[in-house]
């Protein structure tokens, strides 16, 4: 199988390293794979010493000049499937396409990760009409994207997978020592984009319930984003200077997590959440609340604990409880481990990334005539 992968964002977030995973992964297995990549972007730095690297980016959702460009490299290439991970690439690659005719044109097929519904603007109709398969990271996303007007036989849930043995068998360090931090006190942690839909203000909303119950524990936000000031101003007004801390990223953030107490994901919408899965590699017990794919990956009372979404009491309940139970950690994180080994690894994830591919072909080489089977 000849795939070529398009993603456009500049910065490195969860989708940049799940599509990652997914060239590395078929690239291992024999398939080849080429990335088209942000010029500037993490992941065209992080993939440069591969092969098969284009360096493509649009400036804006309507740029034919990008999308002129990426026809030639279609036309030289002429890979079995486009696999474009992000909506500027879906409009590169629809645009790209439509300059292309013959039966040898390659089929489209996407990935949707976050739980946002599709635009409804003219654009978003058309380029959506061009694709031949969605692979969603969530069932919640693929019930999703139906309602939005994709065939139900063209949209199918493959789970996100991480690098688990690599994360279980990381090093970690003492985040006392590391962050300056009180010695013993219990530490909270969270790892996620500063952006709205990661719902961290109510994390701080829940912090003065927490630290009046437990006064020494700590809670760590790791991550860079638009609402760092806004954030700021709420610590500070809550008066928790000393007990909320915003992070930033942190090269050693996996050995930082192997040492948290509890994890926690925030989020009002969410896809699926590989930082919850990042967690639960890392053996610990994880608070997540009730949206998107995150009920599909956290098993509640089991791996963690669920809560509402935009509900800070509910949260600071869960994180108590938590905190005030060692064996019901470690038994939650012994079971989250044991769920993202059976369930979320990447070579499951590319797995059934294949299995769509196969099925996507399959459907082109009979000319139309059959229908995708059920969704994996």
């Amino acid at each position: 199988m000849f795939t070529l992968h398009i993603d456009t964002a500049r910065t490195w977030r969860g989708g940049q390293n799940q599509a990652l995973l997914t060239v590395l992964g078929l690239r291992a297995r024999g398939h080849r794979a080429v990335l088209v990549a942000h010029p500037e972007g993490e992941l065209a730095r992080r993939a440069s010493e591969g092969h098969d690297l284009v360096r493509l980016a649009p400036s804006h959702e309507l740029d034919f000049a990008a999308s002129f460009r990426l026809a030639r490299v279609l036309r030289e290439y002429r890979p079995d499937i486009i696999h474009a991970h992000d909506p500027h690439g879906v409009s590169m690659a629809a645009m790209a396409l439509s300059t292309i005719s013959g039966r040898s044109m390659p089929a489209l097929v996407i990935a949707r990760r976050v739980d946002f519904h599709l635009k409804r603007n003219a654009l978003s109709r058309w380029k959506y009409k061009q694709i031949d398969a969605a692979i969603c990271s969530s069932d919640a996303i693929r019930r999703m994207v139906i309602e939005d007007g994709i065939a139900e036989d063209r949209a199918f849930t493959v789970y996100e997978g991480i690098q688990v043995e690599r994360i279980a068998s990381h090093p970690s360090i003492d985040v006392h020592q590391a962050l300056w931090l009180p010695a013993g006190a219990p530490v909270v942690g969270n790892i996620a984009a500063l952006v709205p839909h990661k719902g961290q203000r109510y994390l701080v909303d829940a912090a003065p319930a927490i630290v009046r119950a437990r006064p020494d524990t700590q809670i760590l936000i790791f991550g860079e984003g638009e609402l760092r000031p806004a954030l700021q101003r709420q610590i500070k007004q809550l008066g928790l200077d000393h007990h909320v801390h915003l992070v930033g990223f942190r090269p050693d953030i996996l050995a930082l997590l192997k040492s948290l107490d509890v994890f926690v994901m925030s989020s009002i919408t969410e896809g699926l959440g590989t930082s919850i899965l990042d967690a639960m590699a890392a053996s610990k017990a994880v608070v997540a609340t009730r949206a998107g794919g995150m009920p599909e990956v956290v098993e509640d009372g089991v791996t963690g604990l669920v809560v509402p979404t935009a509900n800070p009491g509910a949260m600071a309940d869960a994180i108590l409880r938590l905190l005030a139970d060692a064996d019901l950690r470690r038994r939650m994180g012994e079971a989250g481990l044991a769920r993202v080994r059976a369930q979320f690894t990447a070579d499951r994830m590319v797995e059934g990334t294949l299995v769509v591919y196969e099925h996507v072909v399959g459907r082109r080489h009979a000319s139309g005539n059959g229908s995708l089977p059920p969704p994996v």
